[in-house]
């Protein structure tokens, strides 16, 4: 049985493999989602995340922007931390999920497909973006 944890790993693979590139990432969406074993409820979960990150993506990208230091440049981030930032800075912003929520499960995604500087930035930004967007 998958796990919404599981959804949104997928989601951000999702996301990491667009930016790479891949233009049909929407159309291959749900087959993506079954080979994950992602299926019903949380599949729906997930195609609602991944709508919902490429419809506000523009503004999602400008507000991450808004919140790195001075010596981060947006198109050097690295394209996983990136995907998971976008992806943690939707659900805080348009769902109703708790800020805290999605930190935690942000900083797990990262864990599993990042590096170990990654979990620091990513908790950090998304507190950041969390608590100016109260």
């Amino acid at each position: 049985m998958a796990t919404r944890t599981q959804a949104r790993t997928a989601i951000v693979q999702m996301l990491y493999a667009m930016d790479l590139g891949n233009e049909n990432i929407l159309q291959q969406a749900q087959e993506y989602l079954n080979e994950r074993k992602i299926k019903s409820q949380k599949a729906e979960f997930a195609m609602e995340l991944l709508n919902g990150v490429l419809d506000h993506l523009e503004q999602i990208d400008e507000i991450i922007k808004a919140h790195l230091t001075k010596d981060w440049d947006f198109e050097r981030l690295d394209n996983v931390d990136k995907a998971i930032l976008r992806l943690g800075v939707y659900e805080i912003l348009y769902t109703q999920t708790p800020y805290q929520v999605v930190i935690n499960e942000a900083i797990e995604i990262a864990k599993l497909l990042s590096s170990a500087n990654s979990t620091k930035f990513i908790n950090g930004m998304l507190d950041k973006i969390a608590k100016d967007s109260k």
